[in-house]
């Protein structure tokens, strides 16, 4: 692809920060989400920092999901699951990774990104972080996020959101369902909010932390097997005849 995107990490007071950035708001292309994916269990491993925040770059939209360009040139199922399965690494590696992830969601988010945001074990969002799943517009739907998406906002509001792909829902609104922990003014007060509790983290027992985790993600043990069935479906639905014509007069509106 032209261009893949970037990973950055970094660590600063006993504390993990990993930036992810795509110049088209943060879309997530296959080769960024293995990036991603990697990042994250290379920072679980790391003696130097308890906790990590994952975050994208600027202030505009937290992520814009799946990466079109790349959705267009998938030609067979192989290549499709292959897609998909970058959402289930990253999914699986956040569930897996034995540190507490803070995300910081500053902007709209979409399909994929709302995965991360809820596959978090605490989320902060600015007032402006509304949210979509547009998979099921898309010809496809939500299938590998679904479960992230599910354990934590509940069967009810994920199949709101499933069902009404075309809708934005506010930041009011997922913080009321329990996407987000809390919801912020400003940009500003938000990343103190996400300094302020990444600080304190870090000092707290790592191996509390690590059994705790384990107490939040408990029944999800299958999800390696689970997150790669649902990628075999959205890897077969992409290559439809309603898919592609969806995404290419999407491009020639954008």
């Amino acid at each position: 692809m032209p261009d893949s995107g970037s990973i950055n990490r970094d660590i600063t007071n006993q504390i993990a920060t990993i930036t992810f950035h795509h110049p088209k708001g943060n879309s997530m292309p296959g080769e960024m989400l293995r990036n991603l994916a990697e990042t994250i269990i290379d920072m679980g491993k790391t003696e130097d920092a308890p906790v990590i925040i994952i975050k994208s770059d600027g202030d505009g939209a937290f992520c814009g999901g799946a990466f079109f360009d790349e959705l267009l040139e998938i030609s067979n199922f192989d290549e499709g699951k292959h897609f998909f399965m970058g959402f289930a690494h990253v999914i699986n590696a956040m569930r897996k990774c034995p540190k507490l992830i803070i995300a910081r969601v500053q902007g709209k988010t979409v399909g994929g990104g709302v995965g991360i945001a809820a596959a978090a074990d605490h989320t902060l969002a600015h007032n402006s972080a509304g949210i979509k799943l547009s998979e099921l517009a898309l010809g496809i739907g939500p299938f590998v996020v679904g479960p992230a998406v599910r354990r934590k906002i509940g069967e009810t509001n994920f199949s709101t959101l499933a069902i009404d792909a075309t809708q934005w829902y506010n930041a009011v609104w997922a913080h009321n369902k329990g996407l987000y922990a809390h919801i912020f003014e400003t940009h500003k007060e938000l990343d103190n909010a996400v300094n302020e509790l990444a600080t304190n983290l870090s000092q707290y027992n790592p191996e509390a932390m690590k059994e705790l985790k384990k107490v939040f993600w408990r029944g999800t043990d299958h999800w390696d097997t689970l997150l790669e069935q649902r990628a075999e479906i959205s890897g077969r639905l992409v290559l439809s005849d309603y898919t592609r014509i969806f995404i290419q007069k999407f491009k020639e509106k954008s």
